[in-house]
């Protein structure tokens, strides 16, 4: 009898969009994994949503790399922001670490200047936390 397919869980990393959320005009805020899971949303983002954004902006990353690469002429190419302007308002992401993006949702009144500053603060707090973090104990003994 075959197993199902199990996801890693991954730490809720909720906390690091708190203080985005406190921006003027930003809606959301998602961490998403380039597998296109949730790994943390703001309060205000249902779940069904938070889902489906998370699988297109997995998408969007993957189409925005092979994107940049074809037109850079290199395979190695590296995003470092994508931004989608809509009527409704702006969609950023950057990437926040292996396999991980930031998102993040603002009115069309949002001073992006100050938005793409403040994700990068916090994708440095991420990151510093995810580096500090204490070793995993894999029950080797040595």
């Amino acid at each position: 009898m075959n197993s199902p397919t199990r996801r890693r869980v991954a730490e809720d990393k909720s906390w690091v969009l708190a203080p985005l959320m406190e921006l003027p005009h930003v809606v959301h805020a998602a961490v998403i994994s380039g597998d296109g899971f949730i790994e943390g949303a703001s309060p205000g983002l249902q779940r069904e949503a938070g889902e489906g954004v998370a699988a297109m902006m997995s998408a969007l990353q993957g189409a925005g790399r092979a994107v940049t690469a074809a037109f850079a002429g290199k395979d190695d190419a590296r995003l470092r922001q994508t931004v989608i302007e809509s009527d409704d308002g702006f969609v950023f992401a950057i990437p926040a670490g292996e396999n991980t993006c930031l998102a993040v949702f603002a009115g069309p009144e949002v001073n992006m200047g100050v938005v793409a500053h403040h994700m990068q603060i916090q994708v440095t707090t991420l990151g510093n936390k995810a580096m500090n973090s204490p070793a995993r104990d894999l029950g080797n003994s040595v």
